[in-house]
């Protein structure tokens, strides 16, 4: 988790429960640090820790906030290969 910039991010962590959460951030590294500390959203709150899965730059909020609704919307199985396919693109394996 090196990325260090000023763009948006959307991002997706699986929970200690094995369930995925999909946000997006400016700053990857801190939003993970809020959750995995009860200060992210209610839903991994209750499902710490959590660790980063997926990061995918994109040039404003409102692009990230767009893609965010996009990856919430597929079923679980969709957002599986996504991991898989970036995990294999950035190296990034478990």
């Amino acid at each position: 988790m090196s990325q260090a910039g000023e763009g948006f991010y959307i991002y997706m962590v699986e929970c200690a429960d094995g369930s995925l959460y999909t946000g997006w951030t400016t700053d990857p590294e801190r939003r993970v640090k809020e959750h995995n500390a009860g200060r992210g959203a209610l839903y991994t709150r209750w499902r710490r820790p959590v660790q980063l899965r997926y990061l995918e730059e994109v040039p404003d909020r409102s692009t990230a906030q767009r893609r965010e609704y996009t990856i919430k919307k597929l079923p679980r199985q969709k957002k599986l290969l996504l991991l898989e396919k970036y995990q294999q693109e950035s190296g990034n394996h478990r």
